[in-house]
Order: C-alpha cells, then sequence, then structure tokens
C-alpha cells in the first residue's frame, strides 16, 4: 500500500513514491486492530497513565476482544449501522475501546471534548440527530439538563456507574450478552465501504454555530501521511500526542495512523490542573520517541532545564494548531538537539502540507504539500497567485486526496462557500517562497488591510511574544478614519509585569525592531483572558467585534 514512511532521498521522491490504495470494504477495526491481535497477540497498543500515577497496558488483542464485547452490548441498545454516536469522555481507555466498537458497527461516531455546556450538548445531539451519547458520572448531569429537548436521543449510555434512565457499562460487563466477546455478533459488521460515513467532528466555531464535519471510513488511511511521512512514526515507536479526545488532533495522533502502523500510543489523561513540564519526566520514564505537542506546550516546556531530562529516545518532534515562533524552535534544539518540524491541515483535512521526515526544516513555515495533495495558493478570482503572493489555501479536487472530508453536514451554503470550481478553500491564507515551502499568513477574516498594507496577524503576534512582557497575544484591525485599520494587540501580561505607558511603549518599540516597522500594534490593550473557543482558538471575530461597537459608539 505504501512505501515505508521515512526512506526517501528527497521530497520529489517522497511525492513520486508514495501512494494510498483505499480498497472498496474497508473498516479500521477489523482491518487494522484485528489484524495487529492476529499477526502479534502480545504487540503492545497503549500505554494508559493518569496524574495520579495509575497505568495500565493494552495490547492490540486486549482492544479486539474489548470492542467486540462493547459492540454486542451496543447492538443490544439498539445501535446499528448508519446510527449516529455522541462521545464526550476524557482520556479513559473506554474512549478508544467504545470508538473501535462503533467502527465495527458501521455506527457514526462524534468524538465532542467533555467541557461543553448543557446548551452546546443539546445544540449538538439535535443537529446530528443523535440516537445515543456516551459520557461518564462528572458529565452525566449537563446531559440530564437537556435530554428531554433532545428527540433523537433513546439511549444515554455510562461508562463508569449507574444512573435512574442510563445503560451503564460496569453492569452490562457484569451480565454480558449471551455472545463471545471474540466476536461480533451481526453478520454484516465487516461490510463497511470506504465511503461510508464513520466520524461526524464539529468544528470549533470561532464565527457562527459549529458546523458537521462528515468523514468516511477511508479517513484514517489519509492518516498515513499524518503518521507515516510527517511524524516518522514506525512498529517500533512510542508515540505522544497532546490532545484531548474531543478534537481532531487526536484523530491526527492518538489513534488512526499511529495503529495502522503498529505504533505504541502513550496517554496521559489529565484533569484539571496541569503544568506542560510535568511531561518532561514521563517521557524520560516512558522513552517517547515520537512527540507531537502545539506551540502553547512547547513554549512552557522550553522554560525547564531540558538537558537535566534523559531524551536520548526522542527522535522527532512536530507541531501544529497553529504557527511556531521561531525562538521556541531554536530554544527546543539548543536543550534537545531537534528541530521541531511543523505541519498544517485542519479538522476537515490529515496533515495535507508539512516539514515531513528529511526536509530543510524552515522555522515558521508549515512545509510543503503532502504526495497526493496538489495545492495552490489563489486569489479572490480562483488563478494562481506568483511567489511570495498572498492567496488562499486551495485543494484539488482532481484527483480527490485520500482523508479530505465529504461535506458540511446538512449545510448547503457552507459547501457551496467551499467546494469551488474543483478546489476545496481551506479559508485560509499563506504565501509560498522560491523552494515551494508555504508560510501561513491568517484566517481570510483576520487579514488586516491598514494604508493599503495587508498584516497577517500572526506575524505581529510572532514578534510580540518574544517580549519577555507578553505571555498571550491577539492582533486584530481596529477602525479608523485616516488608514481605515490599524493595528490593535490585546495582551495578557507574564507575571511579574503592570500595565502602564512606558511598557506600551517599549513593546510597541521592540515590534518595530522585530518586524517590518509598518506591523506594529499602533493600540496596545492589556486584558486579563484572551476569549478563546472550546478548542483553544483565539475568538478574533469577538474582539473584531468589540471593537466596531465602541467604533460606532464613538463616532
Amino acid at each position: 500500500m505504501v512505501q515505508e514512511s521515512g526512506r526517501y532521498s528527497s521530497y520529489e521522491e517522497m511525492c513520486s513514491s508514495f501512494s494510498i490504495e483505499v480498497p472498496q470494504d474497508y473498516n479500521f477495526g477489523f482491518d487494522v486492530i484485528d489484524d495487529w491481535a492476529e499477526k502479534d497477540r502480545n504487540k503492545l497498543a497503549m500505554i494508559w497513565l493518569n496524574q495520579g500515577g495509575v497505568e495500565k497496558k493494552y495490547s492490540f488483542r486486549d482492544m479486539k476482544n474489548y470492542s467486540n464485547q462493547v459492540a454486542n452490548i451496543l447492538l443490544k441498545y439498539g445501535i446499528q449501522k448508519g446510527d449516529k454516536v455522541m462521545l464526550m469522555l476524557p482520556r479513559i481507555p473506554e474512549w478508544w475501546i467504545i470508538s473501535i466498537a462503533l467502527i465495527k458497527l458501521g455506527a457514526v461516531m462524534c468524538p465532542c471534548p467533555t467541557m461543553l455546556t448543557p446548551k452546546d450538548i443539546k445544540y449538538r445531539l439535535n443537529a446530528g440527530k443523535f440516537k445515543m451519547i456516551v459520557t461518564n458520572l462528572e458529565n452525566a448531569g449537563k446531559v440530564e439538563e437537556i435530554t428531554d429537548q433532545c428527540p433523537t436521543l433513546s439511549c444515554r449510555f455510562l461508562v463508569d456507574g449507574e444512573l435512574p434512565g442510563w445503560a451503564s457499562y460496569p453492569v452490562e460487563l457484569l451480565y454480558p450478552a449471551p455472545v463471545s466477546h471474540r466476536s461480533v455478533s451481526m453478520p454484516t459488521a465487516k461490510k463497511t465501504k470506504s465511503t461510508d460515513p464513520m466520524l461526524i467532528y464539529f468544528t470549533s466555531g470561532t464565527t457562527g454555530e459549529p458546523k458537521m464535519v462528515l468523514h468516511n471510513h477511508a479517513y484514517p488511511l489519509g492518516h498515513l501521511i499524518t503518521a507515516g511521512l510527517w511524524q516518522d512514526v514506525t512498529a517500533n515507536d512510542v508515540h505522544f500526542t497532546y490532545s484531548d479526545t474531543g478534537w481532531a488532533k487526536c484523530a491526527w495522533g492518538k489513534i488512526f495512523g499511529q495503529w495502522i502502523l503498529g505504533a505504541c500510543l502513550f496517554i496521559y489523561d489529565v484533569r484539571g490542573k496541569f503544568k506542560a513540564t510535568e511531561l518532561l519526566p514521563l517521557m524520560e520514564k516512558y522513552e517517547i520517541s515520537t512527540f507531537c505537542v502545539p506551540p502553547t506546550i512547547y513554549r512552557m516546556l522550553i522554560l525547564a532545564d531540558l538537558e537535566k531530562f534523559d531524551l536520548r529516545e526522542l527522535r522527532r518532534c512536530i507541531s501544529a494548531g497553529e504557527p511556531l515562533n521561531p525562538e521556541v524552535v531554536r530554544v527546543w534544539k539548543e536543550g534537545t538537539g531537534l528541530s521541531i518540524d511543523e505541519g498544517y491541515g485542519q479538522t476537515e483535512t490529515v496533515c495535507c502540507i508539512g516539514t515531513f521526515k528529511g526536509m530543510i526544516n524552515k522555522p515558521g513555515s508549515m512545509g510543503r504539500p503532502a504526495p497526493g495533495w496538489n495545492i495552490e495558493l489563489h486569489d479572490e478570482e480562483g488563478k494562481p497567485v506568483g511567489v511570495r503572493e498572498e492567496g488562499r489555501i486551495a485543494v484539488s479536487l482532481n484527483p480527490r486526496p485520500v482523508g479530505l472530508f465529504v461535506e458540511y453536514m446538512g449545510n448547503e451554503e457552507a459547501n457551496r462557500e467551499s467546494f469551488v470550481n474543483g478546489f476545496y478553500y481551506t479559508g485560509d491564507k499563506a504565501y509560498m517562497d522560491e523552494d515551494g515551502y508555504f508560510w501561513f499568513v491568517g484566517r481570510n477574516d483576520d487579514i488586516i488591510k491598514s494604508s493599503g498594507y495587508r498584516i497577517g496577524p500572526f506575524e505581529v503576534e510572532s514578534a510580540l511574544l518574544e517580549h519577555p512582557a507578553v505571555q498571550e497575544s491577539a492582533v486584530i484591525g481596529s477602525p479608523d478614519l485616516i488608514r481605515g485599520m490599524i493595528v490593535k494587540a490585546y495582551v495578557v501580561l507574564a507575571p511579574g509585569y503592570e500595565p502602564s505607558e512606558k511598557l506600551i511603549k517599549d513593546i510597541q518599540a521592540f515590534v518595530r525592531r522585530t518586524t517590518a516597522p509598518y506591523k506594529y500594534p499602533r493600540t496596545i490593550e492589556f486584558i486579563d483572558e484572551l476569549p478563546k473557543t472550546l478548542s483553544g482558538k483565539i475568538k478574533r471575530n469577538e474582539l473584531r467585534e468589540r471593537e466596531l461597537s465602541r467604533y460606532a459608539n464613538n463616532n
């Protein structure tokens, strides 16, 4: 199906040699989990650890047997092929076991974060017409608040206890269905086509209500790029991606591509307060070899004395979610000897642009398009732009790449806006340098047009973060009578700093020196906390609306 990852002499050879064959019938549960279980009954699939130090280990054989057991329980409660089931669980092993069971049954799973409010849950259950929700005691109360307002919800499933009106996983384990846990008692269970629906993710919703992103059963195969070419995962690796189970980053780093390639996952079940530096002794103890965390965690990790930890097994470090500041890459390399290779993608895609194994690392760059992903940069009329010209990221649908989502479910307007003239438009802007590397500029709506200049917020935020007083920042355009828009920065100060006019001038001067002078923030407002989506993305639209409202009231 694919050449072994990381064994290419050049990017060009990788693009010409690597391919993914998608069979007509495909099921990740049977074709990957059960296949590994049969090939090597002792092969380790997961090391799970919580913050209290409790450790559990699971082989692929365990995952096969437990998932079959759960599939039979779900069948008992009426879950069949095509039924939609919402999963709202923390990073506990049951999330993986139930996910595999749902995939085996051909049900459509929808992972959601546990931090959802009752209002969020109600919106999602009704938008997707979900038949079942799976959660734990800690979150059951939120579901109970809105159950009577969700007409399609016929079953509530609890993984860790008993409540009236809920199916109970522990009780079901005491009284198992009269079938073997070693098989799924459904004649058509294995017959999922690669084009059948498998997975729904709700986008983070930086503007408007979250959209439903639909993926099919071929989607796991698309992550051969993410895991094999970008993360460089092999069957001998212990891979650690830091992500909640409710986000697409979990699909990128904590299940599909890694298990297809036979790697062992390290799962750290974080609840409540968390310090990034607690990861370092765990990386040493469990000999993590491939590692993926977002830039915010790298920024915290470099505050530690990295040389104190024995990270000799660590060989590949990657990051995605937002562009990395080059200063972070420099300090990390000084402490570990390893660069951080960036990648780009969305809930809608796999890793489709990346600094793949063997490529030259250009700090701050997303890298180059993945094999099978023909990606161009277009102007507003859909015409390709030149080198170093800013353009909209456009994914060619000829041929349609493996791992690209099917559609926005129930949202024809969004589909019409995104799929145009044979291309999928991601909604992001970038430019390409002379070597074919892509550089992120920002979301379409985030670009600031000031005095004839076009300014991407990331460039300014990246410069701001290098100032010692700045812990976090968000940059937007603020209306201005003379310039049309000016650059404004909302800044969360680092501990030990207090707001002052002197500090504003110092930060402004620093940014002028660090980046092009016209990009510096002409206005800085100190703020205790930035508005963010559930997935941690900054709600710049909320800050823009705040500015527009102030401008309207003052004029």
